[in-house]
C-alpha cells in the first residue's frame, strides 16, 4: 500500500508538519510519565484505527521496556489488572476525549476528577494536549493512508 501523500518529501506538507510534530517532541519531554504517554497514544490510535500510529507506539513502548501483556491489554484496560489507577484514569480521559461525538458534553466531570486525583496540573495539561495531538495525527495518517509495519523504534525521535 502506498501513501496518498509523502509528508517528508512534500514541500507544502513539510512547512506544516515539521512545526506540528514539534508538539509531539515537547509532549515527550513533559511531566506525564512516559509509560502513560505510550498507553494513551495506543488507546487513542486503537479507537481511531490508525495503523501507523499503533505500529509506532507499540514498538516504541516495547523498546522502552513495556511488557507485551500490558500492550495487548490496552484495548481492554477496564477489565485488566495490570494498569495503575493513574494509568486507568488517563486511559478513561483519553477515551472520552477521543469519542467526543458520542459523549454528550465531552469529557465528564467524573472522568476529569478521577484524572485530577492522579495527575497534577502540568500532567493534566500534557494529557489533554497528548489526546488532542494523537487525534490530529491519527487523522493525518488515516486520510492519507500512511502504511504501517516498517517503523523502527525511535525512528522519529
Amino acid at each position: 500500500m502506498d501513501a496518498r501523500l509523502d509528508y517528508f518529501t512534500s514541500p507544502a506538507a513539510g512547512r506544516a508538519v515539521k512545526p506540528f510534530m514539534s508538539v509531539g517532541r515537547a509532549l515527550r519531554d513533559s511531566a506525564l510519565p512516559k509509560a502513560t504517554q505510550e498507553l494513551v497514544a495506543l488507546r487513542v490510535s486503537q479507537i481511531n484505527g490508525c495503523a501507523v500510529c499503533l505500529d509506532m507506539h507499540t514498538k516504541d513502548a516495547a523498546a522502552a521496556g513495556e511488557t507485551a501483556v500490558r500492550l495487548n491489554l490496552v484495548a481492554a484496560w477496564r477489565e485488566a489488572t495490570v494498569f495503575t489507577d493513574a494509568e486507568r484514569a488517563a486511559l478513561e480521559l483519553a477515551e472520552e476525549g477521543t469519542r467526543v461525538a458520542g459523549a454528550a458534553g465531552g469529557v465528564s466531570d467524573e472522568v476529569w476528577e478521577r484524572a485530577a486525583e492522579h495527575h497534577d496540573e502540568e500532567q493534566l495539561t500534557a494529557l489533554v494536549m497528548l489526546v488532542s495531538f494523537m487525534n490530529a495525527v491519527n487523522r493525518l495518517n488515516i486520510i492519507t493512508r500512511q502504511p504501517a509495519g516498517s517503523y523502527e523504534p525511535g525512528q522519529f525521535h
